[in-house]
């Protein structure tokens, strides 16, 4: 076996739960890609289209305002997914992650906000205040769960990724994910892994088995997947540089924290 065949407890077919896209290459982009290339057939479900975020100022606002941004963002992560080799993908709400006889649906990004900063800390997001009713925090949650859980099933996902509780950074979508993920782990009885936001902290931060995966030689897919998601962010260098000119090291190092489920 080979050392990405290990990854996951040598699982085959994992499944990561994202938000949004473009989350699913900042995060775990070089993961995906050495599991793809391992032929280990790597699984994908985005939750929203998201709909609500703003776009890098320049020319492509223009192409944002004649086609939506659902549908530029699609196309984004679909040039993504084709950099990282990632072939099996779906959005929540759409078979096979869509409860049994129930019409496709769309859950809607729900926004966000920043929180007041804290020196020395991080940002972090809180809940936007006008979140719409197809929003993917506003529909009932038992329809997001059981579309989630019916996906995991019918995947045959051997085991789940997400964020941590925090989602990360705080926006009500990744905090969402989380608990949706987790759920479905703890029912279907499957590992579940959180992804460890600041790396050089995740042993000191929990007991719990934390697995590291150098990424560097799918550096370069990783650096190319993000570039896809040119409304988004812009690349320079080996940061990326976020629409609302926040600046982020492109890791190298992605880091899993296997959680415990009751």
């Amino acid at each position: 076996m080979t050392e990405v065949a290990q990854w996951f407890r040598g699982r085959s077919r994992v499944l990561f739960v994202h938000a949004h896209p473009d989350d699913e290459t900042i995060t775990t982009g070089g993961t995906l890609a050495a599991l793809a290339e391992a032929g280990l057939e790597p699984l994908l479900i985005t939750l929203t289209r998201g709909e609500r975020g703003e776009v890098v100022p320049g020319p492509l606002q223009g192409l944002v305002q004649a086609h939506g941004l659902a549908v530029v963002r699609q196309n984004e992560l679909k040039t993504a997914l084709g950099m990282l080799g990632l072939e099996r993908h779906v959005f929540l709400g759409v078979e096979p992650a869509r409860a049994e006889d129930h019409p496709p649906a769309i859950y809607e990004d729900s926004g966000m906000a920043w929180a007041d900063s804290v020196p020395g800390e991080a940002p972090r997001a809180v809940p936007a205040d006008d979140v719409g009713p197809d929003a993917l925090t506003s529909v009932p949650a038992v329809e997001v769960l059981n579309d989630l859980l019916a996906g995991v099933y019918l995947s045959g996902a051997q085991g789940i990724v997400s964020y941590d509780d925090g989602g990360g950074y705080g926006h009500p979508d990744h905090v969402l994910a989380h608990q949706l993920s987790r759920a479905v782990a703890t029912a279907l009885g499957l590992p579940f892994w959180e992804i460890v936001s600041a790396p050089e902290d995740a042993e000191a931060q929990s007991e719990d088995e934390v697995e590291t995966h150098d990424i560097t030689p799918w550096l370069d897919r990783k650096r190319a997947a993000l570039r896809a998601y040119a409304t988004q962010l812009t690349v320079d260098g080996d940061e990326i540089v976020h629409v609302g000119g926040q600046r982020q090291a492109i890791e190298t190092i992605e880091q899993f924290r296997l959680r415990t489920l009751e």
